[in-house]
């Protein structure tokens, strides 16, 4: 199986935790965090970790994507491209999650 298709499984696998997360199912996330969280802040921690999920997923499967044009195409313009929107996608996919965390947690760990 080419790798960009794993890659966008796991792009999709991203999207629908995310999509949970965003109901208020954070049952996807460590303990730690489902213990700390109150039950009030369930939805509003959810919805801002799932939507860093999000986030992630999306640009995992334009990296992929972008991937299968580099291989059929033979131009590497294709994969520089989604290596960047990959990069910033789990930066900003990450710095999202972890202001939720620091926010309703007190931290990340």
């Amino acid at each position: 199986m080419p790798a960009f298709i794993v890659s966008a499984l796991v792009g999709i696998v991203c999207i629908v935790l995310g999509v949970s997360n965003m109901k208020g199912n954070i049952s996807s996330l460590h303990s730690y965090h489902r213990n700390r969280v109150s039950k009030e802040d369930r939805i509003p921690f959810g919805r801002k970790v799932g939507l860093g999920t999000i986030i992630v997923g999306v640009a995992i499967i334009l990296f992929s994507g972008l991937s299968a044009v580099t291989l059929y195409t033979n131009n590497d313009l294709f994969i520089l491209i989604g290596t960047g929107i990959l990069i910033a996608g789990i930066i900003v996919g990450l710095v999202i999650s972890f202001k939720a965390m620091i926010k309703y947690n007190k931290g990340i760990f």
